[in-house]
């Protein structure tokens, strides 16, 4: 069973690594994740309740609470950080005026200089105070994990700039010994080395860089808050003919809600009366809205273009599109990369260590003689450069950032691990039906031997019956062209056939090898043509004769070619599984430039295949999710491809809402630039502790006199967590065409060559179109007719032009037009 919950309190990394700790050790936890950015717990567990989990959270320092999604926490700390800077700011200046620009000569009044230092002195200890008052939280946060034994970053933080303090007060009481004792060397010596304003400083820093770093990691979110707000807050709906308006989350299932003009849609449902063209683009990643009608489906967080229409939920929200895709966001950007494990296990042991290496660098200077402010100055710098944060926020912001970019394009990533293994892919197994092809075949060849006619109702009659993909795509064919069935009679159905007797004659319909059983001779060379064109043939005989052919093909969809190139230029292995024979398989690739072929594989064989193929490189899997879902759930990583709202498939490690092969190379190429900024920012974070700690130590100080101040160590740690943050949010400028779209632009713009080469241009008027209402349907309904490709509607002269290829006729079209409601005119 998984949970999740939301933990506070979590300052950096090594609190999450603390909460990690505790929680994996109960009895009934099987694994469990923090996230940091995300102040949230997701535990995998049995036999334990929720109050144990919470209880032990508790008990280590932190608060937690069932989970709740709240887009809102983040701007409260950053308003309530941004007032903390202000005043420290305004309270630094004169404390940074009176210390450091005093020694460097500026004008101070007589009364806070030479035998009335002590003024001077106590200045200093007013403006301070209030700096440690307003940034309370470091100390009581920081003393807290101390003493408890887990200390974290503001532990550090309260360290340094205590230290820093109580040493000032030490020294004022020498000032004012030695004002009363008028010994000024006394007072000289310890006025020159006062360290209020290393306090102040470093408090007002690092809070400095908690603000930035807030800002930046704001922005990490940005995806999940504008799912978020695709939802209205309100919706219209319709009781007993009455509109009331209701709270999205409390809308139940069958409920009847109004949508008008220009409104989201709260919940998933279908609808009741009306239509209108839907803008899906937010969720699918479609950009051209979708005209809907009575019976059809619509999704949350869809947005409605020109018309109205009433609807009934079929959902409640929180088991809505949009919720789901909310869900997976989060779930994804808050789970752990395995190469964040070393990350993970450096978080938790650094704090204590750094305070080691403090006391080591306190101890060794007074040791060698250097005096105790020395001493004291780098153990401070010691504790203030460390910055286990930037440790902990170098993979999940740019998981967070990563996933959020691909629901931005409809690809819905399901964990970090799958955005690991993705990029590390070195084969790609991809089903060719509905995957590399459209899914729907389509008659492309009619061989008839006698009438043609007669062979297509012959064909109706025995297809009509039957399932089988290759069948619809003839009875779709016969019903266009208007050819009517006839009544058969003893019909049979075969696995590669069907037989029936029509007007008392045998007539069958199957492959070659159905036909060959039966004693029909096939023209082998003629058979060998359509397959080496990637068509299947259907064969027909009646009486003992062959009649004719028609030949059916799953047209490759245009999208194909491009993202097998793409995937090769990646180094990718690319694989073809069908059950198509060899030679039709063979065809298909040869046309894609597919790398290998598994022809003849059954649905039940496709795991074992994929299995072969893990033997020697990560594979992945790509699929409609459904047939193939034992082989995605058996590769290194299973993308389901065109899911559409069907967001929760199981056997899915990726999601892919279109059905667009690009969206699969979109998905790699994310994964790899996402899991670069990953390393680049591990780097920087392990480098920046690695030379920064040592430095401040003063390891370099007898080589190279280098010296570092309190200061400057709090500067360059709250500067570290925001580079990482700033580094991972550069992928927000992701763009899926990468550095090849030149070439794939002009190669698209070839294709539209042979294309415009091979299909004919028709343009004609359609009376009674009249908004964009009417555009939508037209465009719909010519759509839907195979071999149609609509060009260009004009609508204030009323027209479309079409692409057509020659199969199709200009009754079809005006059949089309007229089913919508419209008049074609030729």
């Amino acid at each position: 069973m998984k949970k999740k919950f939301t933990v506070s309190g979590m300052t950096c990394a090594a609190c999450s690594a603390h909460v990690q700790k505790a929680v994996s050790a109960l009895d009934g936890v099987d694994k469990c994740e923090v996230s940091l950015l995300g102040n949230c717990m997701t535990v995998e567990c049995h036999d334990i309740t929720d109050e144990q989990i919470i209880e032990c959270v508790k008990k280590s320092g932190y608060g937690a609470s069932e989970y709740q999604l709240s887009a809102s926490k983040d701007g409260q700390n950053i308003q309530s950080l941004r007032r903390r800077l202000v005043w420290s700011a305004i309270l630094l200046v004169p404390l940074f005026y009176v210390t450091m620009l005093a020694m460097l000569g500026a004008p101070l009044p007589f009364f806070m200089k030479g035998h009335y230092k002590w003024i001077n002195v106590l200045l200093q200890i007013t403006l301070v105070v209030p700096i440690m008052i307003i940034n309370h939280k470091y100390f009581s946060v920081g003393f807290k994990r101390l003493f408890s034994a887990s200390p974290n970053m503001d532990s550090l933080i309260a360290i340094g700039s205590s230290a820093s303090f109580l040493y000032g007060l030490f020294a004022f009481g020498q000032i004012i010994a030695g004002t009363v004792s008028r010994d000024w060397d006394l007072v000289h010596k310890y006025g020159m080395n006062l360290y209020f304003d290393s306090a102040g400083m470093i408090l007002t820093l690092v809070t400095l860089g908690k603000y930035f770093e807030g800002k930046s990691r704001g922005k990490t979110g940005d995806a999940i808050e504008k799912l978020i707000n695709l939802a209205p807050k309100i919706a219209t709906v319709v009781v007993d003919g009455v509109e009331i308006q209701k709270e999205t989350s409390n809308i139940e299932v069958g409920d009847i809600i109004r949508i008008r003009p220009g409104e989201s849609i709260p919940v998933d449902g279908k609808i009741t009366y009306g239509g209108s063209a839907i803008d899906q683009s937010a969720i699918t990643g479609e950009s051209i809205p979708v005209y809907k009608t009575v019976g059809d489906k619509v999704a949350s967080g869809s947005v409605n273009t020109t018309g109205a229409f009433l609807y009934v939920a079929q959902k409640a929200y929180q088991d809505s599109t949009l919720s789901q895709i909310i869900r997976l966001v989060e779930e994804a950007g808050s789970s752990k990369a395995p190469i964040a494990r070393l990350a993970d296990k450096v978080s938790g042991i650094f704090v204590p260590a750094v305070i080691f290496i403090a006391v080591v660098t306190f101890v060794t200077w007074l040791l060698v003689g250097k005096g105790y402010e020395f001493a004291l100055s780098m153990a401070i710098s010691v504790l203030v450069i460390s910055c286990p944060c930037a440790l902990g926020l170098a993979t999940p912001v740019a998981i967070m950032v990563g996933t959020g970019k691909g629901a931005e394009n409809g690809i819905l990533i399901k964990s970090a691990e799958s955005f690991e293994q993705l990029s590390k892919v070195g084969a790609v197994v991809l089903d060719k039906t509905g995957t590399i092809t459209a899914g729907k075949p389509t008659v492309t060849e009619i061989i008839a031997l006698a009438d043609e006619n007669e062979l297509l109702t012959y064909a109706l009659t025995l297809e009509q019956n039957s399932q089988h993909p290759l069948a619809t795509a003839v009875v779709d064919y016969c019903e266009k062209r208007g050819i009517k069935p006839l009544q058969p009679q003893d019909f049979l159905s075969y696995v590669s056939g069907v037989e029936a007797r029509i007007n008392d004659r045998r007539c069958l319909c199957g492959n070659t090898a159905f036909m060959e059983e039966r004693g029909v001779n096939v023209p082998d060379a003629e058979i060998s043509r359509l397959a080496e064109q990637g068509k299947t043939p259907l064969c027909f005989a009646m009486d003992g004769d062959l009649v004719g052919i028609i030949a059916v093909r799953d047209e490759i969809k245009p999208t194909s070619a491009r993202a097998i190139q793409e995937f090769h230029d990646m180094g990718i292995e690319v694989v073809m599984m069908t059950g198509d024979n060899e030679l039709t398989a063979k065809a298909i690739a040869s046309e894609m430039k597919i790398d290998r072929v598994l022809a003849g594989v059954l649905p039940q064989n496709k795991e074992q295949e994929v299995a072969r193929i893990m033997e020697g490189k990560i594979t992945a899997m790509v699929g409609d999710g459904i047939n193939d879902a034992p082989a995605l759930t058996r590769s290194d990583v299973g993308i389901a491809v065109g899911a559409g709202t069907d967001v929760a498939i199981d056997s899915a490690d990726i999601v892919l809402m279109r059905s667009d092969l690009m969206d699969a190379v979109t998905a790699t190429k994310l994964s790899k630039r996402v899991m670069k900024i990953i390393k680049m920012n591990l780097f920087f974070a392990f480098i920046y502790n690695i030379i920064g700690i040592p430095i401040a130590a003063g390891a370099f100080y007898y080589l190279l006199g280098l010296k570092l101040s309190p200061m400057l160590g709090a500067a360059a740690m709250s500067m570290s967590s925001v580079c990482v943050v700033s580094n991972a949010l550069r992928i927000r400028n992701f763009s899926p065409n990468g550095k090849n779209s030149n070439k794939f632009v002009k190669n698209a713009n070839n294709n539209k060559k042979i294309i415009k080469e091979k299909n004919m241009e028709k343009t004609f008027v359609v009376k009674g179109m009249m908004c964009e209402h009417c555009k939508a349907r037209v465009e719909k309904a010519l759509n839907a007719i195979e071999g149609v490709s609509v060009e260009k509607i004009n609508l204030k002269k009323k027209t479309v032009t079409v692409s057509v290829n020659d199969l199709v006729t200009q009754d079809m079209i005006s059949t089309a037009i007229s089913a919508a409601g419209y008049e074609a005119e030729f």
